[in-house]
């Protein structure tokens, strides 16, 4: 559904823009009911021409959530992006409470928008029980305060961009972004399909694992269908590049808060018939792994604009 990542920008803003920022996108993500299991979402404009794909994944969890019993908490999520959404527009999420169980509980959640289903989710929740526990180690890599943030990006570099990308870039944004793998998407060359970045809302979100969880959906949206494209070389914007979520799934094994530093460790083992898979980890500063993802895009290496029809 989303068709372009944040790449490696890094937002800062000062302390009246983060609040109202982190403000923002807490208000954007929390669904309104309309009657029993029928749910209403609002997007926002970020500058692409497509509702992102993380909102409406945070709006059809939390929508998902609102039906099930307190305290059950959910540890897996698998969506398909179906069609594009209009940012322009109201979504309408329908949830169907599939089964609750003594442990478990099911939810699947069918997002209509113009009369269509744009997306689906299919979620279980958990009462939160003991086990046996084990993770990978988190990658040995420069902590978020031995990161310089990034700077904003310069006119002649927007120059390089659409008018409505500008948004994109120049936006006050609820999350700050330090990469660990520099990367000019501007000027891409081929390396190996790895990148790892720290993110984090800028604002105080609350102890709320539900938020949470719609938070940390919301944000592992970035980064992964790039991470396919890092080995050719290629970037959305250099305007021959065609992108776009086809599903995503996510697993959440631990608590984390998301107005602190969390590591996002993407990699891409495979890309052909113009789709790319990408899988993430992410860990919080103490090394616990928090949550696992994995995404399949359309990738599509099309004729600059003016060199032909674009497929």
């Amino acid at each position: 559904m989303s068709d372009t990542d944040s790449e490696h920008v890094c937002y800062r803003a000062d302390e009246d823009g983060e609040r109202h920022s982190a403000e923002e996108l807490l208000a954007l993500i929390r669904p309104q009911p309309l009657e029993v299991n029928l749910f209403r979402g609002e997007s926002r404009d970020i500058g692409t021409p497509r509702v992102f794909g993380g909102q409406v994944l945070a709006q059809a969890l939390l929508a998902a959530s609102e039906t099930v019993e307190p305290g059950r908490l959910a540890h897996s999520l698998h969506a398909y992006f179906l069609r594009a959404g209009d940012p322009e527009s109201p979504i309408v999420y329908s949830v169907d409470r599939s089964r609750d169980g003594r442990s478990f509980s099911a939810r699947r959640v069918v997002a209509i928008q113009h009369g269509q289903q744009i997306f689906t989710l299919s979620a279980s929740f958990q009462v939160p029980q003991g086990g046996v526990d084990h993770q990978f180690d988190m990658p040995d890599v420069p902590g978020p305060d031995d990161i310089v943030p990034g700077e904003a990006l310069s006119p002649e570099r927007l120059e390089q961009v659409s008018r409505k990308l500008h948004r994109w870039f120049n936006r006050f944004g609820p999350y700050e972004i330090r990469p660990v793998d520099i990367y000019d998407p501007f000027r891409p060359e081929p390396r190996p399909p790895r990148q790892r970045v720290w993110f984090r809302i800028n604002g105080d979100v609350g102890d709320d694992p539900v938020l949470n969880r719609a938070l940390l959906a919301y944000v592992s949206d970035f980064h992964l269908v790039s991470t396919a494209t890092l080995p050719h070389g290629i970037s959305l914007l250099k305007g021959n590049v065609l992108m776009a979520s086809l599903d995503h799934a996510m697993w959440f094994h631990r608590e984390c808060r998301l107005d602190d530093w969390l590591l996002y460790d993407c990699d891409s083992p495979n890309a052909g018939g113009s789709r790319g898979l990408a899988r993430g980890m992410i860990y919080d500063r103490q090394g616990r792994l928090v949550a696992s993802t994995a995404q399949e895009g359309m990738i599509r290496v099309v004729e600059p604009p003016g060199g032909g029809d674009v497929p």
